[in-house]
């Protein structure tokens, strides 16, 4: 399978740079890490709950977002660690030690990279087998407010989309001993909800436990 590549417009200097540095540690295309519980949602959507939900929250018609107990942040030496998350995708937990540059992609980018985004205040935003005209609504929502915001496929979702968050307490970059890993929050939804995205967006943004301030967040970076 081929590196995640970065959606197929001209890219800046910035948006090249990210794709050599995805494919760097991320050659393995999708990988779906072990011990990740099964989920059923939607009916046979393939999103999912999971008895380790705490809270469900309507956000439309097509979305729910469920909340999960925040798991201890760690980093992890390879992104190829097995890890047994209680939410998928992931919400929060160990993570491998180097991020995702902030981008749209065209490919998988494995679960344990983009946990390291959500720590920083990242929203991760990926979708299955969706009908192309809302993958290109989605791009327009990225385009719209891309900080902080990661945009990639994941097969593994079935027909739905799916949009992570994790917010904690802050706590100094990398000193993860008894920190509060606050809750990971998972917003599934049957269709692109650009009202319900957008709040999910904005009521989870920059929460994270090592935070770095939204502003910062730029595609690329």
């Amino acid at each position: 399978m081929q590196a995640p590549k970065a959606r197929s417009e001209a890219r800046s200097p910035a948006e090249r740079r990210t794709f050599l540095y995805v494919a760097l540690f991320a050659a393995s295309g999708l990988v779906i890490l072990g011990g990740v519980l099964g989920f059923v949602a939607f009916g046979s959507s393939g999103g999912g709950s999971s008895t380790a939900a705490t809270g469900t929250k309507r956000y439309s018609e097509n979305c729910v977002e469920k909340s999960y107990p925040g798991l201890p942040p760690r980093h992890l030496q390879s992104p190829d660690a097995k890890v047994k998350y209680d939410s998928f995708p992931p919400s929060s937990g160990p993570h491998y030690q180097t991020p995702a540059p902030w981008n749209i992609y065209d490919e998988p980018i494995q679960q344990t990279i983009l946990v390291h985004n959500l720590e920083h205040g990242g929203i991760i935003i990926q979708y299955g087998d969706v009908p192309e005209d809302q993958i290109s609504q989605l791009r327009d929502f990225y385009q719209s407010d891309p900080n902080g915001l990661v945009v990639a496929p994941f097969p593994q979702l079935g027909k739905i989309f799916a949009l992570t968050a994790w917010n904690a307490p802050p706590y100094t970059e990398g000193k993860f001993k008894d920190v509060d890993p606050g809750k990971g929050y998972v917003l599934r939804c049957k269709a692109f909800d650009e009202k319900a995205f957008a709040k999910f967006r904005d009521e989870r943004r920059g929460k994270a436990g090592e935070r770095i301030p939204v502003s910062s967040l730029t595609p690329g970076a």
